[in-house]
């Protein structure tokens, strides 16, 4: 197979879908028997994933890597930012936390320099076992007043020497402003790495664009290699926080209503993508006490800080709603964070998330919780209850949490995780919700309709759909052609 360029996708701004294309060339090319990566020198995200080696990177490479069919590992995503704060976030680099920093001192600070050699050491190794990479750039292309410290656009395109292709979203209107206007602000040493535009998120008949198309490449010099419509039926797991803006936001009548209470620091919400999908069931995200008085079953889901977001839950009267939730035997399920905040008491002595040491949880169940200064970050499998199957899920989390009467509700090489108590359980699994068995049992006092649901099988199905879509509306030959392989 000829060796092709490194391949990369940037933006007139965020949101405008690079995260999805590269997803769906990833699969793409792995279809057409090649053998690609996909790459982000740095990630902002509070979705992440736990790699085959107990690091952690950010959930769009590890979906990336499973539309790629391979392992994912943290020199797909060397940087990764964790906001944990106020204008506060943690740094993690090859998979491990190396420390916090502000905002201001993380983009405007002399650190990066050696952060960007670190990220063009992970790219080179990766590109060592994989034709071709798939880079990923982050934001827009064209922020003056950072791009000179910027690691992971244009800067890193030129290490790579990769093929860039500016991604902009029409849906949002503006696409000729934005396009010209991102082009026309680049260096003539940016500008030459550009190969062509993909118009992103269009609604209706495509042909009707052709004229656009042509002045774009008038105006731009550069030309238009693709026009995707906006494939809201394509599911491809999200990890931007923006997606949040996009979800239901309260109970309907006539299905089991299930609230992921809506903390300033929620993580891992991709672990509640099953139940959406499920025919049984409405899920919603609220952090109005009223909205969440009505669900049937309530989830605590994982925090980047506990104790910031359990104080949220008391200053906003939620907490009272869940120990009333409690009261009336509802169903409770704390995740990760969410667990923690069901125990007795939150102890930070090392300051991990902060100034204050101790704080009482919501007191539902019977653990205690001891931040830690070390990550714990690994793939596991397990069994759930009393159920005989294997599953499996991953853990990432800064806390070591004891039980004063050991109900375990998982074992993970026989080994006791989580707490189970009547109504309400709590584990630090993150994926826990992506099995049958887990799902129903949980809904098995709300209906008496099965599912089948297989997660990894649709997720498969979309990333074949996805693949397809890009075939048909880019011009991928254009992309891996003789004259973008390496010689």
């Amino acid at each position: 197979m000829k060796k092709v360029r490194p391949i990369m996708f940037v933006g007139t701004g965020s949101d405008v879908g690079k995260s999805m294309l590269v997803t769906g060339l990833c699969r793409l090319l792995q279809q057409k028997g090649y053998t690609p990566a996909p790459f982000k020198a740095q990630n902002m995200s509070l979705n992440s994933f736990a790699t085959p080696d107990g690091l952690e990177i950010g959930r769009a490479q590890a979906v990336q890597a499973e539309a790629c069919k391979i392992d994912c590992s943290t020199d797909m995503n060397p940087i990764l930012l964790k906001p944990s704060g106020k204008n506060t976030s943690q740094i993690v680099l090859h998979g491990k936390p190396i420390g916090d920093q502000t905002i201001k001192e993380y983009f405007l600070g002399n650190n990066k320099q050696q952060l960007f050699e670190e990220a063009k050491a992970a790219f080179f190794r990766l590109q060592e076992k994989h034709n071709p990479i798939v880079l990923e750039g982050a934001g827009s292309i064209s922020e003056l007043n950072l791009k000179h410290r910027d690691i992971v656009n244009m800067r890193m395109a030129q290490a790579a020497e990769a093929d860039v292709y500016l991604i902009a979203d029409i849906d949002k209107g503006g696409v000729f402003a934005s396009v010209y206007g991102s082009i026309a602000l680049l260096e003539p040493w940016e500008k030459k790495l550009v190969k062509g535009v993909i118009i992103n998120k269009f609604r209706g008949d495509v042909s009707l664009f052709e004229e656009g198309k042509k002045t774009l490449e008038k105006l731009t010099g550069i030309p238009v290699l693709g026009i995707v419509p906006y494939a809201n039926d394509i599911y491809i797991e999200e990890e931007d926080s923006v997606a949040l803006q996009k979800k239901n936001t309260t109970v309907v009548n006539g299905l089991v209503n299930i609230v992921v209470v809506l903390l300033p620091y929620i993580s891992n919400y991709t672990d509640f993508n099953v139940l959406e999908k499920d025919a049984r069931t409405h899920l919603f995200y609220a952090d109005d006490p009223k909205s969440i008085s009505e669900a049937d079953i309530i989830i605590l889901p994982g925090s980047k800080n506990t104790i910031q977001d359990l104080l949220f839950l008391r200053e906003k009267g939620i907490a009272n709603v869940i120990l009333e939730a409690n009261e009336l035997q509802k169903t409770i399920i704390g995740i990760c964070g969410g667990y923690q905040m069901l125990g007795k008491m939150i102890e930070d002595p090392l300051g991990v998330e902060g100034t204050i040491k101790t704080l009482p949880g919501l007191g539902i169940l019977p653990i205690t919780t001891k931040l830690t200064t070390e990550k714990t970050t690994v793939q596991c499998s397990f069994t759930f209850k009393k159920y005989p199957e294997t599953i499996s899920g991953y853990e990432i989390h800064m806390g070591e949490t004891t039980a004063k009467n050991a109900q375990p509700l998982n074992y993970i090489s026989n080994q006791p995780e989580g707490y189970f108590q009547g109504n309400c359980w709590g584990t630090y699994i993150h994926g826990i919700l992506d099995h049958t068995i887990v799902i129903e049992d949980l809904l098995q006092n709300f209906t008496n309709t099965k599912t089948s649901f297989d997660y990894t099988a649709y997720k498969e199905e979309n990333y074949d759909r996805l693949a397809s879509l890009l075939e048909e509306t880019i011009n991928i030959d254009a992309i891996i052609s003789e004259k973008h392989t390496i010689s």
